[in-house]
């Protein structure tokens, strides 16, 4: 086949999200406006959740959840070995202590009876992770937490995370859903499964604001959600009582900061784009199935194991393309990310376990501790999958991954 250049992951952008940001400039408005607000009502609908708050980033989001739950000092966060650093970072940037889970064997959820063996008094938090936009088994994580509210004392550093903490009288689960969007566990929409849920929006995501997330919530008993999401407010915008365009109303320039917080708002051009993509995301996600299904039937034939994006449990976003290759060590798994590389294919690999990183390292963490995280890793590989792959490029990516596995 001729050879191609196949990107690993280009944001799929184009006239409509051109068209909507001129008009979020047209109209002069380009910070946390509108757009922004219409965005959060769109990205709620589809979750199914209440509320929602875009925010410049993912990490923001998971930070502004654990800070709504008065998580903080003292208190513990469970999160799975095998994932990226904002999934524990978040927790760290709170001041709690993380703890991390194992993955279960020759997969890539966490070990779940490691994680309830886990569970201590101090524990506030489980971070589970929707590796790829497949949901993990939130029955398994909602049994345990359920099965250790006996061991839960609930605290709080706010006034406001005492009294969730109160009300759910459990373990909060803090769902990392940042490749999730538009996924569902029988047939319940991802955000609206977790008691709390961080999306991601960032260019390389399904549905892109260029840079960005989104917080979601499901209802709690007790709790005003209105109230969540005031504060969520307040958190992302240095406290301040007024939002820009609340204070474009007539006489109401005065405000007031009411705490001394932080700065990860959305601005009404990122949301313009999202609007863009929000009108486009069912076609996407039919595309991306439609692709699956191909690099599907090339894998079994070549005998490799893949990610289960179809079940009758759940629905996938279709993020991540994760292969492992049987038996494969390091070399080899290299070896053919470096002959897809040579054809023009980019590949990547999703992820190296946190217990390898040098920072996770210097505060005390050993892969070898987690042998099940690193077995996972060590013969993965992520293929190419994005709307912008043509039929053709498909098949060229599928061509080359039949020569470079026959070759290794």
């Amino acid at each position: 086949m001729t050879k191609r250049i196949i990107r690993f992951s280009p944001p799929d952008v184009g006239a409509d999200e051109l068209e909507e940001i001129a008009d979020a400039v047209r109209s002069g408005w380009i910070t946390t406006g509108p757009k922004t607000k219409e965005l959060e009502r769109e990205v709620a609908e589809l979750c199914g959740a209440p509320r929602a708050v875009c925010l410049s980033s993912a990490t923001a989001a998971e930070e502004m959840n654990l800070r709504i739950l008065g998580i903080g000092e003292g208190d513990e966060v469970l999160v799975p070995a095998y994932t990226y650093t904002a999934t524990a970072s978040a927790a760290i940037h709170v001041g709690a202590t993380v703890k991390f889970i194992d993955s279960v064997r020759d997969g890539w959820e966490m070990d779940y009876d490691m994680l309830e063996d886990a569970v201590t008094g101090k524990t506030k938090a489980i971070i589970p992770v929707d590796l790829g936009g497949i949901p993990c088994d939130y029955d398994a994580i909602f049994d345990i937490v359920e099965r250790k509210r006996a061991m839960f004392t609930p605290s709080g550093t706010t006034e406001l995370g005492g009294r969730i903490q109160r009300s759910l009288g459990r373990v909060a689960v803090v769902a990392d859903a940042a490749h999730a969007l538009g996924a569902a566990r029988r047939g319940v929409p991802v955000g609206s499964i977790a008691d709390f849920s961080s999306f991601s929006f960032h260019a390389v995501k399904n549905f892109t604001t260029a840079e960005g997330g989104a917080s979601v919530w499901r209802h709690i008993d007790g709790v005003d959600d209105g109230e969540i999401y005031r504060q969520m407010q307040l958190y992302s915008l240095h406290g301040q009582s007024k939002d820009a365009l609340a204070k474009t109303k007539l006489g109401a320039w005065e405000y007031d900061i009411l705490g001394t917080w932080y700065k990860c708002n959305m601005t009404d051009i990122a949301a313009a784009m999202g609007l863009a993509q929000m009108r486009r995301y069912p076609g996407m996600l039919a595309r991306r199935r439609s692709i699956i299904e191909r690099y599907d039937a090339v894998c079994d034939a070549l005998g490799l194991h893949r990610l289960a994006h179809v079940s009758d449990k759940y629905k996938s976003a279709g993020h991540l393309y994760a292969i492992r290759i049987p038996g494969a060590d390091i070399s080899v798994r290299n070896g053919v990310i470096e002959k897809m590389a040579e054809a023009g294919v980019a590949c990547n690999v999703h992820y190296k376990p946190l217990p390898m990183m040098t920072a996770y390292r210097e505060l005390g963490w050993d892969i070898a501790d987690f042998p099940n995280a690193y077995a996972f890793f060590e013969n993965e590989i992520t293929l190419p999958l994005h709307t912008c792959l043509s039929d053709d490029d498909v098949e060229y990516v599928a061509e080359q991954l039949r020569l470079a596995v026959g070759a290794l």
